[in-house]
């Protein structure tokens, strides 16, 4: 993979959790958590990007919503189940996106807010069409996905460097 060919990160925040007796990192799925998984793996699907890379966050409904959206794949990306992701900041995520290893052009990150929602919003210094005006008006709701684009390095992504590309949730 060249570093001149741009980059993607994909947001994507895990869908509708259930609230029972559990601790906050053990909250399952709810069931209409598990019919927006299967929808947005469907939507990431369409876009037609061969993810590298999956990083999850290792909390169940994150994993739930993993295992619903990426059976919707033709191919199966690698999948690392990571601790950090789970409560991470936008700066721990960032931090985290730059240990990916060059060979990696596209990542799927699966996690949390207002991490997720926070990366989205501190990368993208600019935006195609409408997608930062969608994402300002909808938040980040569960299962929402955030596509960003970057140049350079993995080790070179910091704020403000990366376009939204797009921008889908299940409210729109």
């Amino acid at each position: 993979m060249s570093v001149a060919e741009p980059r993607r990160i994909v947001l994507f925040r895990h869908a509708k959790a259930d609230w029972p007796q559990v601790t906050d990192h053990e909250r399952p799925l709810a069931e209409r958590g598990r019919m927006e998984a299967a929808v947005a793996g469907r939507k990431l699907a369409d876009t037609g990007i061969p993810f590298d890379l999956a990083l999850c966050s290792t909390a169940t409904r994150t994993r739930e919503t993993w295992k619903l959206a990426v059976h919707e794949f033709s191919h199966r990306p690698k999948t690392v189940y990571e601790e950090r992701v789970y409560e991470a900041s936008p700066g721990e995520l960032i931090a985290l996106l730059n240990e990916v290893p060059d060979d990696a052009q596209n990542v799927l990150l699966i996690g949390h807010n207002p991490g997720i929602q926070g990366v989205a919003e501190i990368l993208s210094g600019s935006a195609e069409g409408d997608a930062r005006e969608r994402m300002n008006h909808h938040g980040f709701p569960a299962a929402a996905v955030a596509v960003l684009s970057f140049d350079g390095t993995w080790k070179s992504l910091e704020p403000g460097v990366a376009t939204l590309l797009d921008y889908w949730a299940p409210t729109e």
